[in-house]
């Protein structure tokens, strides 16, 4: 077996981009991910207050963790569905590199909360769902992981999906910040999934893993005992503080040198990522021809186009409906 080229940390920050790692030694794999820019678009664009601005940043960050391990060409999706003052989250990652995110939510709402003291993310999201989708195209079926919102925030949340669906040991860190440079304030969004993978599937057994929606009586889960090695990764992976996550000045080679050097942890390619939506004319026609002519109709404005503004990227774009409904067309012609 050949060795892995060894070579000096870099302390080269780069942001945008995700670094998957190993640690060997202890059967733990994970990533780090990094975003600046592209985060930062996403944020300014919409002009959320900062409370929401958290709140989207937390889950960009956790979309590319998990979206990022993706191997083929597809979509990565986490939104919340809630009744808390943000009631609608979503960030789509389309493989291998594009992000793109929105949230919904009620200005009044949040202005009663943020005077009651009530400014965490787990308290504005309230109570709802969480899914995961990941959708591999029209040809292949749909995965989607589903948990409840019940108070917690999107870490918690996820440490849940882990735990519940995919049965993986698990620890996801994420941290959101504003940086200074010069005199502008610019978002950043960090975020450390650390997973326990050994050969022996028995070792990777999570010892308190809940039956779930078992019937009454149904056979429990045997008791297995926390693994050495997994108690020290995720151990150390709780060191890390939320600043070393959004952190310009600290590379993420470095990071992971300060958690896992006593132990050797090995680095691969990164991975990039750009702030990208999908949305083109060409798909929103295609998406306005499926509505009926009185559907249509309905969608006028005052100067006589179907106007469409994206979510996502906030662009507008104007439609002719004689377009869509030829017959419109013909009518206005004879008379």
């Amino acid at each position: 077996m050949n060795e892995a080229p060894i070579r000096p940390v870099s302390d080269n920050g780069r942001d945008d981009v995700v670094i998957p790692f190993v640690v060997e030694p202890l059967e733990t794999r994970g990533r780090v991910v990094r975003l600046g820019p592209s985060v930062d678009a996403i944020l300014n664009r919409h002009g959320y207050p900062e409370p929401v601005a958290r709140l989207v940043g937390e889950a960009a960050a956790l979309t590319v963790l998990l979206g990022s391990s993706l191997k083929f060409e597809g979509r990565f999706q986490v939104q919340t569905r809630t009744d808390g003052v943000i009631d609608l989250l979503v960030v789509d990652f389309d493989a291998p590199d594009r992000l793109r995110a929105f949230a919904r939510f009620d200005a009044a709402a949040l202005d009663v909360a943020l005077a009651e003291g009530r400014s965490a993310p787990a308290q504005l999201l309230g109570t709802g769902h969480l899914a995961l989708t990941i959708d591999q195209g029209a040809d292949m079926s749909r995965y989607q992981g589903v948990v409840a919102l019940e108070g917690q925030g999107l870490e918690e949340a996820a440490h849940q999906y882990f735990r519940q669906s995919e049965q993986i040991p698990t620890v996801v860190r994420l941290a959101v910040a504003e940086s200074i440079v010069g005199s502008e304030a610019h978002w950043r969004a960090g975020g450390l999934i650390v997973q326990f993978l050994p050969d022996s599937p028995e070792r990777r057994r999570l010892p308190d893993l809940s039956p779930g929606d078992a019937p009454e009586g149904a056979e429990q889960q045997p008791h297995f005992a926390e693994d050495d090695a997994w108690n020290e990764a995720r151990s150390l992976a709780a060191t890390v503080e939320d600043h070393e996550l959004v952190d310009p000045t600290l590379s993420s080679e470095r990071l992971l040198y300060r958690l896992f050097h006593e132990r050797g942890v090995r680095v691969f390619d990164p991975q990039e990522v750009q702030e990208a939506c999908r949305c083109s004319r060409e798909r929103i026609s295609d998406m306005l021809t499926g509505f009926t002519p009185q559907e249509r109709r309905d969608m006028i404005g005052d100067d006589g186009k179907i106007g469409v503004t994206c979510e996502f990227c906030s662009t507008h774009r104007e439609f002719d409906p004689q377009d869509f409904d030829p017959q419109d067309r013909e009518s206005s012609d004879t008379a």
